[in-house]
């Protein structure tokens, strides 16, 4: 049988070969011939010795490259530090993902808990290996660590190996792909922080800028006391606007949202706003205007938030009140008394009654929510929240200020059962009579979630029948009260609610 040669089939072994074998060889040739100049007073043994103890050496520096030459494995060494010590961020992305995908089944692992992390985390200990596998590439992790004289921790490294016709793969998507998933990881299990600026003095620019403690707020979508559709819908609306980074960088949006809460005292908008935080698994920024001296100072505070965030600004209609843009300068301004003043007519808020500090504008919060400030910081939610609506639609409510508007109302009979069912932790079916009653007074009376569950919470028996006819007492009583003092506000004390359809909308003009 014949053995056909093709030249394309010896193309890569004559290339290694004059690459790597012939600089050898010559180097080998021009060796002996130095020593051949320099032969007085060498005997035949000695020179043989020097001959045989170079190939030697030459020998082996071919076997060595001829083997990683035909050898099918690739090879990357990501090393705990680098030549200067410091730190390798793809050491310890490496180490963070394999600790989450890899070492579920693996006989040993390592575990440690960082300061700023509520579960240990696990890691490949030394001379231990694990195996991944990535759009159908099988990988192989090895942890090393050996022991230097010159230091006195060892020297740790991560061994990734591949076949290398996967090489491209491996750099250009695999590795990217650990490093965004250590930080997702990261996110994910770091303490998320409840901020709140620090009081500061007009023309102070060197103190801290914001404090801050853990966030625990334990509000969640599933207790809100909303009406589900409206709840379902913001939900929706908040995992939509986290996924489209792509698409805001495409049509040339900064990546930030922005909602005005409103409604009644106690229909929860506080808590959605955690609820919000703990969805999206933010850290919260409570910016209290009473505290800001200057518009510079509240600029500085607005840049210096981090991304994945949430700033809340709360019951800002108590001090930036832009009803009235044409009342006049002079108009009389009631005396301080130790509170916030309204703001002036021209949307200013006065910080007179807390030592005269200066005077802040909201324009400097609009102008981060989606001027040229709003690129600044990243992925982000701007919440502002009022109980009095009509005091600032003018100053907040223009088109591309705002991009969702959000109404919370008086208890209805939805969000009566979740909370129902968050107290008495058992099923509406169970008191389906009460029940029936308790929603059909709330069509005629008004009672917020707050109220109703401070009703829940001062009941001192455990049994769920009696805590729920202390609510439906509590709802006949107000009943009563309104039907023996009708007010205009109630349309004579016929119905408590609320004409929905005079609610002041914003333009349907709206941001991605």
């Amino acid at each position: 049988m014949a053995v056909v040669w093709h030249w394309e089939s010896i193309r890569p072994v004559l290339a290694f070969f004059k690459k790597q074998i012939a600089p050898i060889l010559v180097t080998v040739v021009l060796w002996i011939l130095r020593q051949l100049g320099t032969l007085r007073g060498w005997t035949l043994a000695s020179f043989n010795k020097q001959i045989a103890s170079f190939l030697e050496i030459t020998v082996l520096s071919i076997l060595r490259q001829l083997a990683t030459f035909l050898r099918s494995t690739a090879t990357i060494i990501i090393a705990e530090h680098d030549a200067s010590s410091s730190p390798n961020d793809l050491y310890d992305a490496a180490q963070t993902y394999l600790g989450s995908y890899c070492l579920a089944s693996a006989p040993v692992i390592t575990l440690y808990k960082p300061h700023n992390s509520a579960h240990p985390v696990p890691s490949l200990p030394p001379s231990h290996t694990a195996c991944d596998f990535f759009n159908g590439i099988p990988l192989r992790w090895t942890s090393h660590a050996v022991e230097t004289p010159s230091s006195s921790s060892p020297h740790r490294s991560l061994e990734l190996s591949f076949h290398r016709r996967h090489r491209n793969a491996v750099h250009s998507q695999y590795i990217p792909y650990v490093i965004d998933e250590a930080a997702r990881l990261r996110l994910k299990a770091r303490e998320r922080r409840l901020y709140a600026n620090c009081s500061a003095a007009q023309g102070d620019d060197h103190h801290r800028l914001w404090s801050s403690v853990p966030f625990a707020h334990p509000a969640t979508f599933d207790t809100l006391a909303i009406d589900p559709a409206l709840r379902d819908d913001i939900r929706d609306d908040l995992l939509r606007f986290v996924g489209r980074r792509d698409h805001y960088s495409r049509v040339g949006l900064a990546w930030r949202r922005a909602y005005l809460l409103h409604g009644p005292p106690g229909t929860g908008k506080t808590s959605l706003v955690a609820a919000i935080a703990n969805l999206l698994e933010f850290d919260v920024y409570n910016l209290q205007l009473t505290t800001v001296p200057s518009d510079s100072h509240l600029r500085r505070l607005l840049v210096s938030t981090t991304p994945k965030s949430v700033v809340a600004v709360l019951d800002v209609d108590c001090f930036l009140d832009l009803s009235d843009r044409k009342r006049k300068k002079d108009a009389p301004q009631p005396e301080f008394d130790q509170t916030p003043s309204w703001a002036t007519s021209v949307g200013l808020w006065s910080a007179g009654g807390y030592g005269g500090m200066g005077m802040v504008s909201l324009s400097v919060v609009l102008n981060f929510v989606d001027g040229l400030w709003s690129s600044c910081v990243g992925e982000q939610l701007v919440i502002f929240t009022t109980n009095h609506l009509e005091r600032i639609k003018l100053a907040l409510l223009r088109p591309g200020q705002i991009d969702r508007s959000i109404r919370l109302s008086y208890c209805g009979p939805a969000a009566f059962r979740v909370l129902a069912k968050n107290y008495l932790e058992l099923g509406v079916k169970d008191l389906e009579e009460l029940m029936a009653e308790a929603e059909a007074l709330l069509l005629e009376v008004q009672m917020t979630p707050v109220d109703i569950a401070k009703v829940f919470m001062g009941c001192n028996c455990d049994c769920a029948d009696a805590v729920m006819r202390k609510v439906v007492e509590e709802m006949r009583r107000r009943k009563a009260l309104l039907l023996a003092s009708p007010s205009p506000l109630t349309n004579g004390g016929v119905s408590g609610r609320e004409d929905e359809k005079s609610e002041f909308r914003l333009p349907t003009i709206r941001r991605a």
